[in-house]
């Protein structure tokens, strides 16, 4: 019990944060819905969040070099803060798309510090287990964050406060801590074209792992929404789609690690093609029905990510791990804002079906590009773990770099 105990500041925070961030994405949509936005309006709020994101990503590392972990934190949060509480005195979308802006700026931010502060806590003989804490905390909160859209009441000002509240306690845990703050970590370098040189396929796979888990977690409500079910269904209906991917990490990682990756991606493609269209299809099913459809695509899909990560880390040397992961995390990044906002026009043209008919597309090219690409050369004769990898922030490479490498 030690290990949980003494990184408690940091996972609290980070729960705090999960369970702010990951409500106001599907608030926003239901709110958007209940107040006659458009569509492409909602999908639009979604891809300003990820722009945000990207942004906090690329400054958070070089303002804590300026003011330090705490301060930057405290900045990233009322940042966060602003953003949730000023939703219901601007009733436009524009003006919500700028308020995302800065919910995307805060979390990308204030998760680079959390980050940064647990690479320099942990030791090599507790690195795997704070990590698996880390990943618990995460995961576990989003999963809660989506159950709380069955609760809040859309389009209102106190649904709005209470996610600022979650964002705003979450500056207790990490501001008042006794531990002293950490030196401040180099930035790593930005290199997308590594990625690429890497493995071309493992950029496929983040970007339509971004066009799954962004166009579901934003546009998704409006597809419930579409298909008849209520608010505390569709809160059912997101948490359905985490806890499958939640599912998933242990047996796709047993397979990643026995058999050649670029057939686990394509063999996790196809099963994503078949639920994607069962779910377009199937909109008559019971509420039961529907869930289980939201669960096996969250299964499907949401493991593509760390799979494609794993596959371009047995390309890589031990050096490049770090600024790999930031290359990969900006491909994820760049899909993720176009996902959403592209999502939604095709929702607004063709009904909430279009948006599984999106995905499904993706990743049908995901298989003839991973088909292509097994043709161009042989698997990697050196293979690193699988690690579930969280698109949380550039430096996450740090915390994963000697799980990596550990034989």
């Amino acid at each position: 019990m030690h290990l949980p105990i003494s990184f408690a500041a940091l996972f609290l925070s980070v729960i705090l944060l999960q369970l702010s961030s990951g409500g106001v994405g599907p608030l926003d949509a239901l709110s958007g819905f209940a107040l006659g936005f458009s569509t492409a309006e909602i999908g639009l709020l979604g891809s300003a969040h990820f722009l945000g994101f990207f942004a906090g990503c690329w400054w958070a590392p070089r303002l804590m070099g300026s003011v330090g972990h705490a301060r930057a934190f405290a900045a990233f949060t009322a940042t966060g803060g602003i953003g949730l509480i000023a939703h219901m005195l601007v009733i436009d979308a524009y003006a919500w798309a700028v308020f995302r802006l800065a919910s995307g700026l805060c979390i990308a931010g204030c998760y680079t510090v959390i980050e940064a502060w647990l690479q320099a806590a942990v030791t090599n003989e507790t690195r795997g287990r704070a990590m698996g804490a880390y990943r618990v905390a995460d995961m576990g909160a989003s999963l809660v964050a989506q159950l709380l859209i069955g609760v809040l009441e859309p389009a209102h000002y106190v649904s709005y406060n209470i996610l600022a509240l979650l964002c705003c306690a979450a500056l207790l845990p990490l501001t008042l801590t006794k531990t002293p703050q950490p030196d401040v970590p180099s930035a790593p370098r930005l290199r997308p074209r590594l990625a690429w040189d890497r493995s071309p396929l493992a950029v496929a796979g983040v970007l339509v792992a971004a066009l799954s888990s962004a166009s579901f977690r934003m546009v998704g409500p409006i597809y419930g929404t579409g298909v008849g079910l209520a608010a505390n269904q569709i809160a059912l209906f997101l948490a359905a789609f985490v806890a499958g991917g939640a599912l998933a990490q242990y047996p796709v990682g047993w397979l990643a690690d026995r058999y050649d990756r670029r057939y686990v991606l394509i063999w996790l493609s196809l099963a994503a093609i078949a639920s994607s269209a069962a779910t377009a299809l199937l909109t008559g099913l019971p509420t039961p029905g529907i869930l289980l459809t939201a669960a096996i695509f969250g299964l499907t899909t949401f493991p593509i990510y760390s799979v494609s990560s794993a596959h371009a880390h047995d390309f890589a040397s031990s050096d490049e791990r770090v600024e790999l992961s930031a290359a990969l995390m900006f491909w994820y990044a760049t899909g993720a804002i176009a996902a959403p906002y592209a999502a939604s026009l095709l929702m607004n043209a063709y009904g909430p079906p279009a948006l599984f008919a999106m995905i499904g597309a993706g990743h049908a090219l995901l298989v003839i590009f991973g088909l292509v690409r097994m043709r161009a050369r042989p698997a990697s004769a050196a293979r690193t773990p699988y690690v579930y990898a969280p698109r949380t922030t550039f430096l996450i490479g740090r915390l994963l770099r000697r799980q990596r490498d550990h034989d």
